[in-house]
């Protein structure tokens, strides 16, 4: 796959480029490139990130940054067999528990969300940290409502980090999920209230709490053209039987293994 001028392979962090050392000068170099290129296209390209991945998985499938890697563009574009072995391939190489969560819910993408629960109990949360924590909340909360079980979902997030008046980088994300899970249950009020603190910790717009708060509320968002076509201005009006949005069935989970690594294929 084509690689842009502009890509030197040293935009990777510096951990990356000490493990890609052990290949061969000209291989880490190709390898380096392919991953910046993983990197660049993932959240708005992620077939493409994937299709790079692969190319980096080909030529260095032994070094655990490339099979992480190529597991989340597989987890990016709903791969999620080949994301889970990939991920399972990477714990093996390193030992570190840190793609527990992101595992999980590729166990929930596999239509499997009773694994991801029993993962969610597993020893290997407690050596999570708090961020590790807390996506390993969400997970869980996910796969119950998979199961329909509404209720156990709102419990599961119930927790001090959602308590918490504090902001930190998964304030937003839970308590957005803690709002969905409450409006799924019928308990619009409640919903509402969170979805507006869920905005008020949304910093850099991770979420679309603002969009399913002016929802609630009876607020659209339109286009409105002038007599040109030229230009568009974004406006406020009621919302309407048609114009209503339909709420994104948003994952809150990134994902962990079960730790078995019974099943994991690697390439």
């Amino acid at each position: 796959m084509p690689i842009p001028e502009d890509v030197s392979g040293f935009e990777l962090d510096k951990d990356v480029q000490q493990e890609l050392q052990s290949l061969p000068k000209g291989l880490a170099e190709d390898v380096a490139k392919n991953l910046v290129m993983v990197a660049r296209l993932i959240d708005d390209d992620p077939e493409g990130a994937y299709g790079y991945a692969k190319v980096a998985l080909r030529l260095a499938s032994r070094v655990a940054a490339v099979r992480e890697a190529a597991g989340f563009a597989a987890y990016a574009s709903q791969n999620y067999s080949e994301a889970l072995a990939e991920f399972r391939a990477a714990r093996r190489m390193t030992g570190h528990v840190e793609l527990w969560p992101v595992m999980a819910d590729c166990e929930r993408g596999l239509g499997r969300p009773e694994k991801a629960l029993d993962m969610a109990g597993a020893p290997e949360v407690q050596k999570l940290d708090k961020a590790g924590q807390v996506e390993m909340r969400l997970v869980a909360a996910g796969a119950r409502r998979d199961l329909d079980q509404l209720d156990a979902a709102i419990v599961t997030l119930q927790s001090p980090e959602l308590a918490s008046n504090s902001v930190q980088p998964w304030t937003a994300r839970l308590r957005y999920a803690y709002a969905d899970a409450l409006l799924a249950a019928g308990r619009e009020d409640e919903a509402r209230e969170w979805f507006a603190k869920a905005v008020e910790s949304d910093k850099d717009g991770s979420t679309d709490a603002s969009d399913r708060l002016a929802e609630l509320d009876g607020v659209e968002f339109v286009d409105a053209f002038d007599g040109d076509g030229d230009d568009a201005d974004e406006v406020a009006a009621p919302a309407g039987s048609e114009g209503e949005r339909e709420a994104d069935d948003d994952r809150e989970g990134d994902g962990v293994d079960e730790g078995d690594d019974e099943g994991a294929d690697e390439k």
